[in-house]
């Protein structure tokens, strides 16, 4: 049996991947597939995040994240309302909590602006308790635009619409390997592979995957959106990434129904602008209760979601990467401190009773882990903007962790403009 056709192929059905197949068959694209390795949607970044809409409070005017990020959170807006999916705008407050911060918390007030965020207002003790009363800090911004959502829910929908729009999605069929038309076999286990072809043919990918549903598919582009393995799908295209991602498993705990009372809205300590990560922060959900989280802990396997889920191979992987031995050389004693809140609950309260004293240990509760795939380059910074490339007939989302969420509507018309030009 011949394997199928389709025009554009997309690996990962999470958030990303399926914006990605809306902002193509918004353009009329019929001929859309996506597949994914998991029986369910949401299983990994997507579902297992703290369901926050970002304004684009943090990042670098110009930036993709930035300029994204604007436009995702009005898209996903949108969206919501006209699906019915339930989200809500409810503001958010980022508290210095000493004397200390307040130079980044001024700088982050300047860069809020720079992002054309109106209504940003700097509070002062008694104005931060009028937003949350049990709130203590030496000042405050408010931001107004930041919201809450369902992440699990819009990705449903998102297929929901998808499908309706004449999309095919396949769920349970893994990326096994890739050719293109009478070429060498690319195998993901065989990251040095190329492909070959004559010069001035265009050949089409073969991509094989691990279901009996559709063990092969033949496209004309193949869309990478495979997140915590993005970057070695890449270089079973035959793209050659310098960057590596490294997985990140950020725990939260959840407040027990009597403390949730002590939180109203979102509470966010003020981020270190060394790292890409925010520190741990209050999130009232939209289905109700409070979650408190993430840390940032390297984990032992891409989905590592516990100390015990260890990968060999993973694990090799990481320490064997030049970038990932100079982050650690540069910044062993801020990763000591996430791993000790995380072997400590008393460790984790610590840091989230600076901002509200009333809250007690007892009062938190372990809930869910997400594992953030996040990019390291080889001089091992910490990649701190979107990644995307495209490369010989394929386009390799690298690095896309938060506001990616929020940005995904935005992210898909970026790459639907990298297939399809409007």
């Amino acid at each position: 049996m011949p394997a199928p056709d389709t025009s554009i192929l997309i690996i990962g059905a999470g958030i990303v991947g399926l914006g990605t197949a809306l902002a193509l068959t918004a353009r009329g694209e019929r001929s859309v597939t996506v597949i994914d390795k998991e029986s369910d949607l949401a299983q990994h970044q997507t579902g297992r995040n703290s369901g926050v809409i970002h304004a684009g409070l943090y990042y670098r005017p110009g930036s993709l994240k930035a300029t994204l990020c604007r436009e995702g959170r009005d898209r996903l807006e949108a969206f919501c309302t006209a699906h019915a999916v339930p989200f809500e705008r409810c503001g958010k407050l980022v508290v210095a909590t000493d004397a200390a911060e307040l130079p980044r918390l001024d700088q982050l007030a300047e860069r809020g602006r720079a992002n054309g965020l109106a209504g940003l207002e700097v509070l002062g003790p008694q104005e931060m308790q009028r937003v949350e009363p049990r709130v203590r800090g030496v000042r405050a911004l408010f931001v107004p635009q930041t919201g809450i959502v369902d992440y699990a829910e819009v990705c449903r929908t998102y297929a929901r619409v998808f499908q309706e729009r004449g999309g095919r999605l396949v769920l349970g069929a893994a990326f096994a390997a890739a050719r293109r038309d009478g070429a060498t076999p690319l195998h993901a286990t065989r990251p040095d592979a190329q492909p070959e072809h004559p010069r001035g043919h265009h050949p089409r990918w073969i991509i094989r995957t691990d279901s009996g549903r559709l063990p092969e598919i033949v496209a004309d582009t193949v869309i990478n959106c495979a997140g915590l393995h993005a970057d070695r799908i890449a270089r079973a295209l035959g793209a050659r990434p310098s960057l590596r991602i490294v997985p990140f498993r950020g725990e939260y705990h959840e407040l027990a129904p009597h403390a949730c009372r002590l939180v109203r809205n979102l509470i966010y300590p003020v981020p270190d602008p060394r790292f890409p990560f925010l520190g741990v922060h209050f999130t009232r959900m939209i289905r109700g209760g409070v979650e408190a989280g993430p840390n940032a802990v390297p984990a032992l396997r891409r989905e590592g979601y516990t100390w015990r889920d260890i990968s060999l191979r993973d694990c090799a992987e990481v320490l064997g990467y030049v970038g990932f031995r100079r982050l650690a050389r540069r910044h062993w004693r801020m990763g000591a401190g996430e791993i000790h809140r995380s072997l400590s609950r008393r460790a984790f309260h610590r840091a989230l009773a600076r901002f509200i004293p009333d809250l007690a240990c007892a009062d938190l509760r372990p809930a869910r882990a997400g594992v953030r795939a996040q990019a390291l380059a080889p001089d091992g910074s910490l990649i701190d903007d979107f990644a995307i490339e495209s490369v010989d007939g394929a386009i390799h989302v690298l690095n896309a962790p938060s506001p990616a969420a929020t940005a995904s509507l935005a992210i898909g018309e970026r790459i639907a403009d990298l297939v399809r030009p409007v």
